[in-house]
């Protein structure tokens, strides 16, 4: 899948895959995770949000089933 970069203080990068429906979320932290059931419109809400970070913590976080799948080390 491929990523986004995104101007937030939180968020790296963000990917989506609409055939399976999976948000991808690079943290600036390096830790990456998959939200699941994502509608396309939610996606596009998150890039088009003025504070991005934001609307994830509001909108996705709480939402949508989330699991780690990885650490990126610089």
């Amino acid at each position: 899948m491929q990523r986004k970069s995104v101007d937030s203080s939180v968020i790296a990068e963000v990917g989506y895959d609409a055939s399976s429906a999976i948000l991808e979320v690079l943290f600036h932290t390096g830790r990456t995770y998959h939200y699941f059931r994502v509608p396309p419109s939610e996606h596009q809400n998150l890039l088009n949000a003025k504070s991005i970070g934001g609307y994830f913590n509001r909108k996705i976080r709480t939402r949508y089933r989330g699991v780690e799948i990885g650490v990126q080390i610089e």
